[in-house]
């Protein structure tokens, strides 16, 4: 899958970023082609190989149509947790990376039921609020609702309203 200067596209763990252009730079003994990704949250730069981009992860932003989706799994009960804290954080990371936003969906209702019922470590903690971070500005973009909109659609999924 091409993409092209002006989309909107989605780095697992950074967020939604745009490709502001294609470059042709030298690496690894020869002529590579690389998406340059300006991450919209913060204005980081990431160059990803073309060749490359479907095996990091880099999609477009979803559709609308997926939002309600995406909401419902945020509202699950009967969810599977690990009561192992490294087999549960490693679980999560592995679904953070995929990229996929029903994938970081599922993490963030994890986290949100674990820390219900008890104080989650610092390193969960980090993460709860990195993939609260993402979903909400995926959301905002897929959208086109302003952060705080999307901010609510997610903490009224949750239950946290």
């Amino acid at each position: 899958m091409m993409y092209s200067t002006g989309t909107k596209v989605v780095y697992p763990t950074h967020g939604v970023g745009l490709i502001e252009a294609i470059e042709k730079k030298e690496a690894a003994g020869g002529l590579q082609s690389f998406y340059v990704v300006r991450i919209i949250g913060n204005g980081m730069t990431i160059l990803v190989p073309t060749k490359n981009a479907e095996r990091v992860g880099l999609r477009e932003v979803i559709e609308p149509s997926e939002i309600p989706k995406v909401l419902a799994i945020l509202k699950k009960n009967n969810l599977e947790i690990s009561s192992n804290w490294n087999r549960r954080f490693k679980d999560n990371l592995e679904r953070i990376r995929t990229g996929s936003l029903f994938e970081v969906a599922l993490v963030l209702r994890k986290l949100i039921v674990l820390q219900k019922e008890r104080s989650l470590s610092f390193g969960e903690k980090t993460m709860l609020e990195n993939v609260r971070r993402l979903m909400v500005n995926e959301i905002s973009h897929a959208s086109g609702i302003d952060q705080e909109g999307a901010r609510a659609l997610v903490e009224q999924a949750v239950g946290n309203h």
